[in-house]
């Protein structure tokens, strides 16, 4: 069932680097981060609001990845 996956619970990741804005207003932040369970696993994601090198965020999905911003 549902509560079976890995991906059901969130999952907390750090903010490795801040890679650049992104979005039409430039209101979102694509960011690497890392997981804190898993230091040897970072994605590319984007953040939207104030976000800075060193924080945590929750990912309530961990698979989806950001495509890179040109």
């Amino acid at each position: 069932d549902e509560m079976d996956k890995a991906d059901s619970r969130p999952k907390l990741a750090r903010v490795k680097l801040v890679l650049g804005r992104t979005g039409s207003r430039g209101t979102v932040t694509q960011v690497r981060v890392e997981f804190l369970d898993d230091v040897n696993r970072s994605i590319i994601r984007n953040v939207k609001g104030p976000v800075r090198e060193g924080d945590i965020l929750v990912l309530l999905e961990s698979e989806r990845e950001a495509r890179r911003l040109r």
